[in-house]
């Protein structure tokens, strides 16, 4: 038998070698939880584990970002993975009421939530997350059509508005819960604008006028707030579902026909270089837009997401941002979109989303008639904005926001609708449709007394 030479056999033990390492541990690498390798995925479970254990979590704010994006991408992934719910934005509900119901029932250890806690109420990274999206988002539309759409958007959004407080309240009067209680306590809080802007002055408005307590006038406008979110996650979900099945409604995050975004952002890879000096750029750019923004409110008590919605568009529509500025806005968009939404949902459950306010709104009455009026808005959207030559999906799905529960409530909604980048037409539903429902209803409510 003839011997095989010493060195033909090293490329057999190369190749044995080379089954797992480095291929193989490879191949575990691009096996991700969200955003997260797998094996760093476990290594920071091991790492907190080991923190909790030592009763003490450091503050850092490396720290706090593991700690978001292990509890945000963990949620997410389980709500990906459920047949069915999956496909009506079960990930963007799981990444924010699981870690709420874990907080309420003290599952989370103290030390955990402390730290989550602390760190979302300081950093407020909700507003660099909503200033990246929406300056992305904008310089990154059409010129031609950008001024049409944020022209067009308020016809579906008042009609979605006038249709669904008279639904909601019909709904409500129907089921025994009295006109005036459905209409001021049920349909207006939903479209109020969220928590901060809407039921929070509701509140003190309401308390003013009949001359109760604020705190017992809040307890009662949260609920639907929270439950009519939840509501439009759901639908908003089940549009996108619907889109895929149709997708001559929906033009994937574009608000009308004919419009040929330039750096659309559903594009899932990044074209061409970027410069780095750039991408940095646009980063500081966004901020710096923000800023402006919560100069407005403090000087004019303007809400700084929309003074800093104008702004971008008025930099994107002078041209008043280079090429590569805007592309480099883009990538900051997409950023944000892939790797910040989900431990941002999970830090909202956490510190901003009381479970048992939520639950206290799920008796059948009030959830008929938030869903009714939910529901309504979205429809009459949809109807309104086939009308008017635009995208009928995307259209429900910006008067979804309407009924979200503020900035929180349009970052879950869009998640759910998987149209991140509509994120500007939905701050115009939020915060301008929740101004003037508060003002109008306040007005309504003096002249009842």
């Amino acid at each position: 038998m003839k011997a095989i030479p010493a060195e033909q056999l090293m490329p057999a033990k190369e190749e044995i070698s080379n089954k797992f390492w480095p291929h193989g541990w490879w191949k575990l690498m691009e096996m991700r939880v969200g955003v997260v390798p797998l094996p760093v995925y476990l290594l920071l479970l091991a790492l907190m584990a080991g923190f909790v254990a030592t009763g003490k979590v450091p503050s850092d704010i490396s720290v706090s970002i593991a700690l978001l994006a292990v509890g945000g991408f963990s949620c997410a992934e389980l709500g990906k993975r459920l047949p069915v719910i999956r496909n009506i934005g079960a990930a963007a509900i799981f990444a924010t009421f699981i870690p709420s119901y874990l907080a309420y029932k003290h599952l989370l250890p103290d030390i955990v939530l402390k730290n989550v806690v602390d760190f979302t109420k300081s950093t407020n990274f909700l507003y660099l997350f909503i200033a990246s999206i929406i300056v992305g988002s904008i310089l990154s539309m059409d010129r031609a059509v950008l001024i049409k759409g944020f022209v067009k958007i308020f016809v579906p959004l008042a009609a979605g508005s006038v249709v669904a407080g008279i639904v909601g309240t019909a709904v409500g009067t129907a089921l025994g819960l009295g006109a005036y209680h459905s209409f001021f306590y049920i349909v207006v809080p939903i479209m109020a604008g969220g928590v901060g802007e809407g039921a929070i002055p509701l509140s003190i408005g309401y308390s003013g006028i009949l001359h109760q307590a604020q705190g017992d006038v809040f307890a009662q406008v949260l609920p639907p707030v929270m439950l009519g979110s939840l509501t439009a996650i759901m639908l908003a979900g089940m549009l996108n579902f619907v889109g895929k099945k149709y997708p001559h409604l929906t033009g994937d995050g574009r608000l009308q026909p004919g419009e040929h975004d330039e750096l659309h952002p559903a594009q899932e890879e990044i074209s061409g270089h970027m410069d780095v000096a750039h991408l940095a750029a646009a980063g500081i750019t966004a901020i710096s837009l923000y800023m402006f923004g919560l100069m407005c409110y403090k000087l004019f008590d303007f809400p700084a997401p929309v003074a800093m919605l104008f702004i971008a568009v008025i930099f994107k529509l002078s041209r008043a941002v280079s090429p590569q500025l805007e592309q480099g806005s883009f990538v900051v968009y997409k950023f944000f979109s892939t790797a910040v939404t989900y431990p941002l949902l999970f830090a909202i459950g956490v510190s901003m989303t009381p479970w048992d306010k939520l639950v206290s709104a799920f008796n059948v009455l009030n959830l008929i008639t938030i869903v009714s009026t939910v529901a309504t808005l979205m429809a009459t959207g949809f109807v309104v904005g086939r009308w008017l030559n635009m995208y009928p999906i995307e259209t429900a799905i910006v008067n979804a926001c309407h009924s979200g529960q503020g900035g929180t409530g349009d970052v879950a909604i869009l998640t759910a609708a998987n149209r991140m980048q509509m994120m500007p037409f939905a701050q115009i539903a939020t915060r301008i449709g929740g101004a003037i429902v508060v003002t109008l209803t306040l007005l309504v409510m003096s002249q009842l007394k």
